[in-house]
């Protein structure tokens, strides 16, 4: 196992809610707003960003088709696939064809700042989709590929291929490949205050005193530690 998969383990046993916390910690911004899973019990997913941009007809000229399949066919097996499409409510971004090869080729989801449709299929192939919400119509000749495999945005929020994305039902965070393990022990030890927090409160001590005993409202700042 090296250390980028055990690293990714590790993230599964903690919430993007502590992720969050974590970043807040290091004064990352990595929460773009407004993404989730597209249907209930979604699945959670963590993985490195397999990243894909598309623009309007005018700004760029490769099929988002093929460009889409091109993405997938870069990522590697655990990846995630991460599409910008600058938040686009009105034109489609992924769909069932491009579901099965991102689950045929080994990537374990999909991440959009935008809308797809073909939901049915994605729930069918068991591959994890989040996004801005649906639509009906196709992405043939309605917008065109712009690159893959290059620097993007989620929602406002700088992607790197390789950074990680963790995503489950209270949304995404976006993890710099770089600060992966500061965040990842701010994540677990922030969770671990929490936990010690719900045990005092189940064992009669008023919840009142528990937070203040530990400074949770603090627990973000720099320096912090609790009593």
């Amino acid at each position: 196992m090296n250390n980028q998969t055990a690293l990714i383990a590790e993230y599964r046993m903690v919430s993007t809610a502590n992720v969050s916390d974590g970043l807040d910690r290091l004064q990352l911004n990595g929460t773009p707003h407004g993404i989730g899973p597209l249907w209930d019990a979604c699945g959670k997913i963590v993985g490195p960003a397999c990243t894909l941009k598309l623009v309007s007809l005018d700004e760029a000229e490769e099929s988002p088709v093929l460009g889409t399949l091109r993405a997938i066919k870069q990522g590697r097996a655990g990846d995630i696939l991460v599409i910008d499409h600058g938040g686009r409510m009105d034109i489609n971004s992924y769909g069932g064809v491009a579901g099965f090869t991102t689950r045929h080729q080994g990537l374990i989801g999909c991440v959009i700042d935008g809308v797809t449709r073909d939901i049915d299929e994605y729930k069918d192939l068991n591959l994890p989709v989040y996004g801005r919400g649906f639509i009906q119509q196709s992405i043939r000749n309605r917008c065109a590929c712009a690159g893959y495999q290059i620097d993007i945005q989620l929602g406002g929020i700088p992607v790197k291929p390789g950074d990680l994305i963790v995503a489950d039902d209270n949304g995404i965070c976006v993890v710099p490949r770089d600060r992966m393990e500061e965040v990842l022990g701010f994540a677990q030890f922030f969770k671990s205050v929490e936990e010690r927090i719900i045990e005092a409160v189940r064992t009669g001590v008023d919840p009142v005193i528990a937070h203040e005993k530990v400074r949770y409202d603090m627990m973000t700042k720099a320096g912090y530690e609790p009593n």
